[in-house]
């Protein structure tokens, strides 16, 4: 069994996957219905291969457990972690609640999205969120019912990963409503376009789980989608290729967004918090090459060293595949193990709309301005560099940022 990056159908072809697929480490192969996969790698080190995802402009930041014929392996129950799970890990309130809207962006259309979401959501009992009763939305780029786009090409899917926002963003806040938005393609500027739209929908939190390497167009991208005035938080996920070097992944180095890395998350029976958690080998990390440190890095907070200009991340929450998310998507086979900053991303964005993360709190000052709010994350790395871009350790680094989300603190 390996793990791959992105999502996929399982009738997808072991051949066409072969070539195209971003494989993780190689473990036994299990049938449906064994207990979670454990990896030769524990922390998923990643190795060439490019995915189906990358074959936009833009691309999502999902990984997907295969079996060895590189397709999706499902489970005859949920394996991965669920949202008790999550709960516990990050010490979420069950006497906080909230009914604010979390808006996932995502590209193409995605038949199966309300069914999938009911099956996901009652099989945690959590409350029905459903088109009929009002918290589920999906809309077209434009925030209009119609018309949607058309499907995801067979190498280009994207189910998985709306598949895997909707459940996190369920898992973190079970009575938020969500909307669903989908861009025409992973090309253009549809993607921009929808999350402005949005924003104008009356969002608190969107949640973008895709990115690209930096063409140098950055500076003038911020200015058309992400310098609005709008009362929302931007989530959008750092990537799953680890410490990026020359190569910085936007738009989570926007100066309007909030960057969310990826840990390791595990279970810990005898300690404090009952998990301990590390930076995630796969989490990515950014130092932009036209965006200007923002006065929230200031160092020494973001020392030079580590980057002069704006830096990714800026908080994290459980993305190694291999301590991956229970989640269900109908066309993959049904209860499939899915990672990423993919599943970060939603997830944090669930966390600030439960407790009432809003306002003027719209770019990522929050966690600079209340770091005893967020599990600091100390230990684990991305990458071969000596600073703090690559290296956890106490305080801000490029995998976790300030940290992850502590719901007892927060």
């Amino acid at each position: 069994m390996k793990y791959t990056r992105n999502s996929m159908h399982s009738w997808w072809m072991a051949g066409a996957l072969a070539a195209s697929t971003l494989a993780l480490a190689s473990c036994a192969a299990a049938d449906p219905g064994d207990e979670e996969p454990q990896a030769a790698d524990e922390d998923g080190a990643q190795d060439a291969a490019p995915n189906v995802c990358t074959t936009g402009r833009w691309q999502c930041k999902s990984h997907i457990v295969v079996d060895e014929h590189n397709r999706a392996r499902p489970f005859a129950t949920p394996a991965g972690l669920g949202p008790a799970d999550l709960a516990s890990a990050y010490k979420l309130d069950p006497s906080v609640t909230s009914t604010a809207t979390i808006a996932i962006v995502d590209a193409f259309n995605y038949p199966n999205a309300e069914s999938d979401l009911a099956a996901y959501r009652a099989q945690f009992g959590l409350p029905a969120c459903t088109k009929a009763n009002g918290c589920l939305r999906v809309l077209n780029q434009n925030g209009q019912t119609s018309p949607l786009p058309a499907n995801s090409p067979r190498n280009d899917d994207w189910t998985v990963e709306a598949a895997l926002d909707l459940d996190m963003a369920s898992a973190a806040c079970p009575t938020c409503k969500l909307i669903l938005f989908e861009a025409n393609d992973d090309r253009g500027d549809g993607l921009f376009q929808a999350q402005n739209a949005a924003a104008a929908a009356g969002a608190v939190a969107i949640s973008n789980s895709w990115g690209g390497p930096s063409d140098g167009t950055d500076v003038s991208l911020d200015a058309q989608f992400f310098s609005h005035t709008q009362n929302v938080n931007v989530f959008v996920a750092t990537g799953d290729a680890g410490n990026t070097k020359n190569q910085p992944d936007y738009p989570s180095t926007s100066a309007h967004v909030i960057g969310v890395g990826g840990t390791t998350l595990k279970k810990a029976a005898g300690t404090a918090r009952g998990w301990t958690e590390t930076a995630w080998s796969g989490a990515g990390s950014s130092c932009s090459k036209v965006i200007a440190k923002p006065a929230f890095q200031a160092a020494p907070v973001v020392p030079k060293a580590a980057c002069a200009n704006r830096a990714a991340s800026d908080v994290a929450a459980v993305a190694n595949p291999n301590t991956g998310l229970a989640v269900f998507n109908a066309g993959a086979g049904g209860w499939i193990v899915v990672g990423g900053t993919s599943a970060s991303s939603p997830f944090v964005a669930g966390v600030f709309a439960r407790y009432g993360i809003t306002g003027a709190s719209h770019d990522a000052r929050y966690p600079y301005n209340h770091t005893a709010q967020f599990f600091d994350v100390t230990s684990g790395k991305n990458g071969t560099c000596t600073s703090a871009l690559c290296k956890a350790g106490a305080g801000w680094d490029g995998p976790t940022g300030v940290g992850s989300p502590n719901g007892a603190a927060l």
